[in-house]
């Protein structure tokens, strides 16, 4: 993180990279550390809790859970927030996208979205149908779909469903 990002003693962004080895020592996530940048890039990290595109008050990496206006998070209570959030959505990949059986980059990949939009919105998704079907590449084509908020099109969706197209597609 640079100088000039940091703001007040604390800082008001946070390093994406600090805190995907905070979680990935822990060695509870399935999640690669390529699926964790993926997220956590797209996500970003911010101490200070913050109303994301779709009005939603957000902190950390795109924690939604417990956040309270005005109130900081240290690295370790962004990374606890971080991997309880991250172990909810790989429990949804397996139980509704039969994610015990996808290759790495696919499980990332679903992974991702079950983070950004939810588990409700994703178990009943055409892409988790295709992957419970095993046709994983059908699976991973159903990513441009996922760009809107709020029925808008968003081009920060637009950017992170092609990098989880092309994850979900690696071999």
């Amino acid at each position: 993180m640079s100088i000039s990002k940091k703001t007040g003693a604390a800082g008001a962004v946070c390093s994406v990279m600090v805190i995907i080895g905070l979680v990935l020592s822990s060695g509870e996530v399935k999640t690669s550390k390529a699926g964790l940048e993926l997220i956590g890039n797209a996500e970003g990290c911010r101490r200070a809790p913050y109303k994301c595109p779709a009005d939603v008050w957000t902190d950390g990496v795109g924690n939604t859970h417990g956040v309270k206006p005005g109130v900081r998070k240290t690295d370790q209570q962004i990374a606890a927030d971080w991997k309880k959030n991250i172990l909810a959505a790989e429990q949804c990949v397996i139980r509704n996208a039969a994610g015990d059986k996808l290759p790495q980059g696919a499980f990332d990949a679903a992974t991702s979205i079950t983070f950004n939009v939810g588990c409700t919105a994703m178990q009943k998704s055409t892409m988790f149908q295709l992957f419970r079907q095993g046709n994983t590449a059908g699976a991973c084509e159903q990513f441009p779909r996922w760009v809107y908020a709020s029925g808008v099109k968003l081009n920060g969706l637009v950017i992170r469903r092609d990098k989880e197209r092309a994850l979900c597609l690696a071999k």
